[in-house]
């Protein structure tokens, strides 16, 4: 099982050397992800952007021009459709989002005539280490769907079980969160966790074990889960955390980056390639690990049509 990033790094080590296709490229904190990532030995890359401004940060960061490809796009909205386009046709294994908005380049993975569909949902994986925990935790969905349904919910576990599986954690112990561990008829996230939990007890989640509701504290916290009289061995060892929307996903992933220092990375799950997902304003080593990500879930069998099941209601 990797239980850190350093271990990811190590696990792919000996995996083939990927290329990245990279979505408006022209920001510092891109190249030198993509610098490191070559020197590493585990990516090239094929950058989309702004020719002129991605040669002179290359140039400032030293990134050698062998294993790199500029393809100049100075719009954002083509580079992106540019990029996923690479992907789609084998020029790249993996895209990664530069320096560009979100939405602009979800709207590129999305398009139906030139995006990365399949028949899964797409949705994205915040991974922390933390070391703490003696392990990693996944947080979803922190960036993609805003306020999935109780069947969004459920695909959405099945996404980050299938990134679980990959990091080694063969039954992964999923925490659907909420304001509290109490079922409240007002909170529509307790009602949307216990119906999960139910679920999930009478087999409909096969590869992995689902509690909820679950407050942060009593899913990642043994000593707090038993203060509040939680039973079993799903609450306070929760491998992967279920926020109840993207606002909450996103708050709990960047303060835990930006207010502790803690490591994150960021991919997305349910396309038909890997896909590198972190903000504009991550730090070097959050996109390299992202990257790192990235590379493992390439570096592993993978089909056209992924294999993360359905649930069935």
């Amino acid at each position: 099982m990797i239980t850190s990033f350093d271990g990811m790094l190590e696990a792919i080590r000996d995996y083939p050397r990927q290329t990245l296709a990279v979505a408006v490229a022209e920001k510092r904190s891109v190249i030198e992800a993509v610098q490191d990532a070559q020197e590493r030995d585990i990516a090239d890359a094929l950058l989309v952007g702004d020719q002129p401004v991605i040669e002179s940060l290359a140039q400032e960061a030293g990134l050698t021009a062998e294993g790199i490809t500029i393809i100049h796009e100075p719009d954002d909205l083509a580079a992106a459709r540019r990029a996923c386009q690479a992907v789609r046709e084998g020029e790249a294994g993996i895209l990664m989002k530069g320096h560009i908005h979100t939405d602009d380049f979800l709207r590129a993975v999305l398009s139906r005539e030139a995006g990365l569909r399949t028949r899964s949902i797409m949705s994205h994986v915040f991974i922390l280490d933390t070391p703490a925990r003696g392990k990693l935790t996944l947080v979803t969905d922190a960036a993609m769907n805003i306020a999935p349904d109780l069947e969004g919910k459920a695909e959405v576990i099945l996404n980050a079980v299938y990134l679980a599986n990959l990091l080694g954690i063969d039954d992964p112990k999923v925490g659907v969160l909420a304001a509290t561990e109490q079922v409240n008829p007002k909170m529509q996230a307790t009602l949307d966790a216990a119906a999960l939990h139910a679920m999930s007890h009478r087999g409909q989640f096969p590869t992995c074990r689902v509690d909820g509701p679950l407050a942060l504290d009593n899913a990642v916290s043994r000593e707090a889960a038993e203060v509040k009289g939680i039973p079993g061995d799903v609450a306070g060892d929760c491998d992967i955390l279920v926020v109840p929307g993207i606002e909450a996903g996103n708050i709990l992933a960047k303060a835990y980056a930006f207010l502790s220092g803690g490591k994150t990375a960021g991919v997305l799950v349910g396309a038909s390639a890997p896909v590198v997902l972190t903000s504009r304003a991550d730090s070097v080593q959050s996109k390299m690990h992202s990257i790192a990500a990235g590379v493992l879930m390439a570096g592993i069998q993978r089909t056209s049509r992924l294999k993360i099941g359905r649930v069935h209601f």
